[in-house]
């Protein structure tokens, strides 16, 4: 009896696990089905509004300086445009931002220095309190890990002539992306999401989100959604839902792109998806109610509960990780042929799914896809992989545990001769490292139990689990170590970085 509960448990999580991954062929569809359904521009607006372009920073020396240039740089009339740098660092960043303001008011630029002695509310706090004094009936907002495009403004401004658009979305570039291969994976998985998803989520209908960054708002959708607030790590996120509650139109720009830098250094990497994770699951326990009860067509409510609480399949993985072994086990007593026609097809489907799913963005997006198709195998290792930072995640917001906004190390990272070894900032490791570090043993021996039993069909998904979890931790720890000797006196006089840097983007 117990044997039989046990399996119905196993595959009450594969079937869910199985059901997340399958939407993204869902996804796929619905890109295609609504090509035609692309925004147009109708008119354009009859005169200028006024913008103001915020710029939340939080110590982020290497970058602050480029960020602010590029957005004094935007082709649009000067006497329309004011910037705010709105500066929550404690460490040299505010010497290097003040600096660059000052500059750049001398040369007649409408630009101003924000600076609070606390970091309340991060970054959703210093876009409220900018809001306080920006002139701008339009709000622009660019992160520090981006780069303004100068036209940014022209391509997209005129989509407010609807007076029942809120909020303007460009699509994520990304300057890095061939920088490691770190980069060129995680550059995928950005693409399947502002390629694929928002795509069809806005143009089919559905609610979409602000991305927190590359986008426009009207002044008005922001304060008749209830402003800014700082209950959940995903402020962008939560804002979005209740503007289009509020009945707001979101528009997404698949082609106007912006410029961003992705992080190069492996935990900073898992830091910017807790906080992504957490957020969203935060986001989900606070919205979906609301959503659900609403009078919102049924086909919005489905896929802003797919949206919204994706993030759990990070903690089903983790389970079902855990649970595998005993599976076998259970089902070698009861003839393991079943394990062949149970779970080998959910699985099969639920890899190629993702697979076609990312494949498919790289179609659209470049010329070139066929050769980023050779990293869709540790793609997928990689999502394995970030289960346990992400459980983690998802368990904090599901029991209220409070945590800090952690913001993602940025180093000016553009080209491969950049190097990042030795510079101020870095991800922090913490015991979740060991945790991923034992299930790739785990699964070592899971491989070894399969062929010993002659499970040969079951290895190859066996394997991808033993890479994900090994390559996440044994590369979150190297980093540490190689960023920790390029930091010291020692070091430096030894050891080239530029060495340790190759071995890095190997």
């Amino acid at each position: 009896m117990l044997l039989y509960l046990f399996l119905a448990v196993y595959f009450f999580i594969l079937i869910t696990v199985f059901i997340y991954a399958s939407h993204r062929y869902y996804m796929v569809y619905l890109y295609y089905r609504h090509q035609k359904d692309k925004p147009v521009l109708k008119r354009k607006l009859s005169k200028l509004p006024r913008v103001t372009i915020q710029l939340p920073i939080y110590n982020e020396m290497y970058v602050a300086r480029r960020l602010i240039t590029a957005s004094c740089d935007i082709d649009y009339p000067a006497e329309l445009l004011d910037i705010q740098v709105l500066d929550d660092s404690t460490d040299e960043t505010t010497v290097v931002a003040r600096k660059c303001v000052e500059e750049l008011k001398e040369r007649g630029v409408d630009i101003q220095y924000i600076h609070r002695s606390t970091r309340e509310g991060y970054k959703g706090g210093a876009l409220a309190n900018g809001l306080k004094t920006a002139g701008g009936e339009f709000i622009a907002v660019f992160d520090a890990d981006f780069v303004p495009q100068r036209d940014i403004l022209q391509k997209t401004i005129h989509y407010f002539s609807d007076n029942s658009v809120g909020m303007v979305q460009t699509r994520w570039t990304y300057l890095n992306r061939s920088y490691s291969f770190l980069t060129k994976i995680q550059a995928i998985m950005l693409d399947g999401h502002f390629v694929i998803e928002h795509t069809a989520r806005n143009w089919s209908g559905r609610f979409f989100n602000f991305n927190g960054t590359a986008g426009i708002w009207r002044k008005e959708a922001i304060k008749t959604a209830g402003g800014w607030q700082n209950d959940t790590l995903t402020e962008d996120l939560d804002l979005s839902y209740r503007a289009q509650l509020k009945g707001w139109k979101f528009i997404y720009l698949k082609d106007e792109l912006s410029p961003s830098e992705i992080p190069v250094e492996v935990n900073g990497f898992k830091s910017q998806q807790h906080r992504w994770a957490k957020g969203s699951i935060q986001t989900a326990k606070k919205l979906l109610p609301q959503i659900l009860r609403s009078r919102l067509p049924l086909k919005v409510k489905i896929e802003a509960f797919f949206h919204l609480t994706n993030n759990m399949s990070y903690l089903l993985m983790l389970l079902l990780s855990v649970l595998i072994y005993p599976s076998m086990v259970a089902r070698i007593n009861i003839g393991w042929f079943q394990m062949i026609v149970t779970d080998v097809p959910f699985l099969i489907v639920a890899t190629v799914g993702i697979s076609f799913f990312y494949t498919c963005s790289q179609k659209e997006a470049y010329k070139d896809w066929k050769s980023r198709l050779l990293y869709l195998p540790m793609l997928m290792s990689l999502g394995i992989g970030l289960s346990v930072n992400n459980s983690k995640a998802v368990l904090e917001a599901l029991f209220n545990k409070k945590t800090d906004f952690k913001r993602t190390p940025k180093f000016s990272i553009e080209k491969k001769k950049d190097r990042w070894l030795g510079k101020k900032y870095r991800g922090e490791i913490n015991f979740l490292v060991i945790m991923e570090l034992l299930l790739g043993v785990y699964f070592t021996f899971n491989i070894y139990f399969a062929y010993v039993n002659k499970i040969y069909v079951s290895i190859p998904f066996l394997v991808m689990f033993q890479v994900g979890y090994f390559y996440v931790a044994f590369l979150s720890i190297f980093q540490v170590i190689l960023s920790a000797i390029a930091s010291s006196r020692l070091a430096r006089h030894f050891f080239s970085k530029r060495n340790a840097e190759d071995i890095m983007a190997a």
